[in-house]
């Protein structure tokens, strides 16, 4: 196949970004269908296409209008997080290859029916975990694969995003972050922190995510929010918010390495993911893109060596430092969060052209969206831990370990 024939479902935020900022520069994809729930989108959608100079797509508030295409090559689901695994599944069904955008499950179940959909028609799906693409965390697997940070013991990440306007305005802007924040706790959004670490600690692959503990602080944040904007807001004055305004989650693997996570997002702060790699030779630290190793320096406990590695993971760049970042051009950084969207849609339609595994699988995406419905059980249950299922079906113990592109070893 030469040029990827391709339907959108879904033009919120994500998907209408997605759309302008990579789809339509890529030369080998052509979007044919384009679909959501509200008709006004549908036609924006076609429009941003069209004025683009290509063919007006098909529309439809019908997502199974698009599935039941002859010529569709492959589908990108970016719909509300309640919709995401009900349209993969559909898809698959129709053996029509997936890329699902992020979001947590909300039924095991669920997710247990689209592996299964997945294996028995045999069709490709791949979760469009940008994140996983990023620099940074390419970086640090690279450390990892090399040997530096030594065993690796634990890892931290967050979702640390402070989204009270995104989410008051939802009734407004139709997102669903509104209605889950007002009728859910739980860990809502795992990936983006999850996604780089599992791939470091090569789950499903050599490894396994057993089980989880989450517990979630009280809700007052979007509460105190609303009030002190209630000109803007007044539907929403008095209404309880059920989300906790910080949920950490704790996972234990099968290797004996944790996994602590936490969703930060309705209390004032700065953006950040928090990605840390913590082994018995080193730490790589995201939020100050510093890299600790064992022997380098004499007085680590001293202000002055903090204020040294500031930003020194730089030097390991020259030599560790996959090809999608050592080569990228200005042009690609310009697309999608600065350049990790470009990456991951060039794998994506690259494993889809070639036949070859997806490098982000739906074992993956089962295993990370999951994390989303258990801590909602654990955190119900005052902390009591909940086991996560093994999606692999025991295979986890003989796949290969598969990074998400090609990562250097240096001899």
């Amino acid at each position: 196949m030469k040029t990827v024939k391709m339907g959108v479902i879904g033009y919120g935020n994500r998907g209408t970004g997605l759309t302008k900022d990579v789809l339509l520069h890529m030369k080998d994809v052509e979007i044919i269908a384009v679909c959501d729930n509200y008709a006004d989108r549908v036609e924006k959608a076609a429009d941003l296409v069209e004025k683009a100079g290509f063919r007006r797509p098909f529309g439809s508030t019908n997502y199974m209008d698009i599935l039941n295409m002859d010529s569709l090559d492959a589908v990108l689901v970016s719909t509300s997080w309640e919709t995401h695994v009900e349209v993969a599944i559909d898809a698959l069904k129709k053996g029509i290859p997936v890329a699902l955008e992020v979001g947590g499950a909300y039924s095991v179940e669920r997710l247990w029916d689209m592996v299964r959909a997945q294996e028995s028609t045999g069709t490709p799906l791949m979760m469009m975990e940008n994140c996983c693409f990023g620099k940074t965390e390419l970086l640090a697997t690279a450390l990892v694969r090399n040997g530096l940070l030594g065993e690796i013991v634990h890892c931290h990440g967050a979702y640390g995003h402070y989204l009270a306007e995104e989410i008051a305005s939802g009734n407004e802007k139709r997102h669903y972050r509104l209605r889950n924040y007002l009728s859910r706790n739980c860990e809502n959004y795992p990936t983006h922190e999850l996604g780089p670490i599992a791939k470091v600690l090569n789950i499903n692959r050599g490894n396994q995510m057993l089980s989880l503990v989450s517990v979630a602080s009280k809700a007052v944040g979007m509460k105190d929010y609303v009030n002190r904007n209630a000109d803007k807001y007044p539907d929403l004055v008095g209404k309880e918010f059920r989300q906790g305004d910080m949920v950490n989650t704790l996972i234990t693997c099968a290797d004996g390495s944790t996994i602590s996570l936490r969703l930060d997002t309705t209390l004032p702060r700065s953006y950040s993911r928090e990605f840390t790699v913590r082994g018995t030779r080193g730490l790589y630290e995201q939020a100050t893109n510093s890299v600790y190793l064992e022997g380098e320096r004499e007085y680590w406990e001293t202000d002055q060596y903090y204020r040294d590695v500031l930003n020194n993971a730089a030097r390991f760049e020259k030599d560790y430092l996959p090809d999608v970042w050592g080569k990228i051009t200005p042009e690609d950084i310009a697309i999608g969060h600065g350049g990790m969207d470009g990456i991951e849609f060039r794998q994506f339609i690259n494993a889809l052209k070639s036949n070859s595994e997806m490098p982000i699988d739906v074992y993956d995406a089962a295993a990370w969206m999951c994390v989303t419905a258990l801590s909602a059980a654990s955190i119900a249950a005052g902390g009591m831990p909940q086991a996560i299922p093994d999606f692999t079906g025991g295979l986890w113990t003989v796949r290969k370990p598969r990074d998400v592109v090609e990562i250097p070893i240096v001899k």
